[in-house]
Parts: C-alpha cells; structure tokens; sequence
C-alpha cells in the first residue's frame, strides 16, 4: 500500500506541477489553517462513512449480486465514482472511480474497514495537499443562479 501511494503521490504532484502549475500547494500555501481542518477532520467526517457505504455495505448487500471478487470491486468503483459527479466535473468521477477500485481492492484482499479508510485517507488528504482538492468539494461546480422571485438569472 505505502509503495503505490508514494508513486501515486508523485505521479499525482508532477502532473500538479505540469498542468495545474497554479493550484500546486494551493490551499496548505493560502489558508493553512483550512488545510490542517482538512487533514484532522476529513478521514472522520468524509472517508470513514465514504467506506462504511461504498465498501462495507455494498460488499455484504450485493455480493448476492455481484459475487465476492472483480465485479464487486467493479461494481464498488463505479457507485463510488458515480456519486462525485455532484462536484460537476469530469475529473472528479474519473478519478474518483480510480481511488474507488484501489480502495474496494484494498477491502476485497483485507477485509478491513480500517485499511481501506486508511487509504482512502490518505489518498485524499493528498489531492487536497497537492492542489486538485478543488475538484472535490461543493465548491467545484458553479453555482445556479435563482432568485427566488425572478426565476433563472
């Protein structure tokens, strides 16, 4: 797990630095504090009820469905990657469907709550770290602009 994670988190950096230059170390650059809210709080807050549904649940209520092995993970990776798409953007989905199939593997091979939210954890307080946290908070897609009185701006 700490080999594939250390060549994500490079491979995820550079690609950062080539083609995000900007957003490089955005939020631990302009609001550190919001950063250390982000790693202290998202693996309670966010990861472990993300794994409790998208892995614990879907493993034991559909492996009636599915079986126990690749169409699980197959099947885990696609409800996890599916749900990201309230971010409005692309990149979210596919890279969460990504993160789902290493963390549904993950389950599949351990068994254990705990490692896949370990992972998932760490994964995601790296996407924050790292700049592309943008594509994976509410604030990502623009927001409709209604007037409660005029309709459609």
């Amino acid at each position: 797990m700490a080999v594939t994670a250390a060549a994500n988190a490079v491979a995820l950096t550079a690609a950062t630095a080539v083609l995000r230059r900007e957003d490089l170390f955005a939020l631990p650059r302009r609001n550190p504090l919001l950063w250390l809210a982000v790693m202290v709080l998202y693996p309670a807050l966010s990861v472990y009820p993300q794994e409790l549904i998208f892995r614990s649940f879907l493993f034991h209520r559909y492996a009636p469905v599915f079986g126990e092995g690749r169409a699980m993970v197959a099947a885990s990776a696609a409800a996890f990657g599916y749900v990201h798409i309230v971010f409005g953007s692309w990149f979210s989905v596919a890279a969460s469907t990504v993160g789902g199939w290493l963390f549904a593997a993950r389950y599949l091979q351990t068994r254990s709550l705990f490692t896949a939210s370990a992972e998932h954890a760490l994964y995601g307080q790296l996407i924050f770290t790292v700049g592309l946290g943008r594509y994976f908070y509410h604030g990502a897609a623009p927001a409709a602009r209604y007037s409660l009185t005029a309709g459609p701006a």
